[in-house]
């Protein structure tokens, strides 16, 4: 059972980070656990990335620092820094995050109290390019149950709410367990990793603000270049999330009764899903409409 002297690993993902990543090495280094392993997995960066690490790792031994020599993806990155550490249990850093300095204790006495826990989220406050800050309270009990289609039916609902109720990947997990699920490069990937995660084991929440993310909504084109996906994807995406859960449902080890319920909790998720996208396509068409019946009269007119 996890306790005070357990050893924690953040796994920290950058590339050309340089000029943002120092605050949130700081936060990590910051935290009240005694027993804490930082790994640093810098995907070729051609900035200032690999000096500022180098220094860093130098002054403070619990910093791992590795480069990879030619970019091997965002996700390929992320599961490096997982594959690297040596902690009992694991969390992500994004490189432009920032820890509260009880972030770590907290989620490690939650694992003490309840041995059954696979991830302990917690409240995240987020911050968008418009310096706004938002963050929203998770209330809910479905992730906790013992009943793994009851958790997955609560992950898939959480998906078409807003975004600051719970994010999964940045909560600490029982890192020999989440290393050993699958992960596919693919549009929404984090979205059905949160789902096998979901699949795989309880979860608690924390219900007070441990982490502060920027946030930033890209286009889905645009995340696939990222990514380094097929352009097309995009335009494909809730299908291929859908396709992919189904396939991982199909080796997850479920009862024929269990199997049954979960696939409709993804059709059902699949229905909602496609509702809000023609709802919002309809949306962005009736504007584009009303501004081309009536056009805003020139400055100076």
């Amino acid at each position: 059972m996890p306790g005070g002297d357990v050893l924690v690993s953040i796994g920290l993902p950058v590339r050309n980070g340089a000029g943002r990543l120092e605050h949130a090495i700081h936060s990590v280094l910051a935290q009240d656990h005694e027993r804490i392993q930082l790994v640093v997995s810098d995907n070729a960066s051609t900035d200032g990335t690999e000096e500022l690490c180098r220094e860093l790792a130098r002054s403070d031994g619990r910093i791992r620092y590795h480069r990879h020599p030619e970019n091997v993806g965002l996700l390929a990155n992320f599961v490096t820094t997982m594959r690297l550490a040596d902690g009992e249990l694991f969390r992500w850093v994004g490189d432009d995050d920032r820890l509260a300095p009880h972030c770590v204790s907290r989620a490690v006495q939650a694992f003490a109290e309840d041995e059954r826990l696979l991830l302990v989220t917690s409240q995240i406050a987020y911050t968008g390019p418009d310096g706004v800050t938002e963050t929203a309270e998770y209330d809910g009990t479905g992730l906790t149950s013992d009943d793994p289609v009851e958790r997955f039916a609560e992950m898939l609902r959480l998906l078409n709410e807003s975004h600051l109720l719970i994010d999964p990947l940045y909560g600490m997990v029982r890192r020999d367990r989440v290393t050993a699920i699958a992960r596919r490069n693919m549009l929404r990937e984090d979205e059905v990793f949160a789902a096998k995660l979901a699949l795989a084991g309880p979860w608690a929440h924390v219900p007070e603000v441990l982490g502060h993310r920027n946030w930033k909504h890209d286009r889905l084109p645009v995340i696939a270049r990222r990514l380094g996906v097929p352009s097309w994807q995009a335009h494909f995406a809730t299908t291929l999330q859908c396709a992919e859960m189904l396939r991982w449902l199909a080796a997850a080890g479920l009862s024929a009764a269990q199997l049954r319920r979960a696939r409709g909790a993804v059709y059902r998720w699949y229905a909602r899903r496609q509702r809000h996208t023609v709802a919002r396509r309809g949306r962005k068409l009736a504007q584009i409409t009303a501004g081309a019946l009536h056009p805003r009269p020139a400055a100076g007119r």
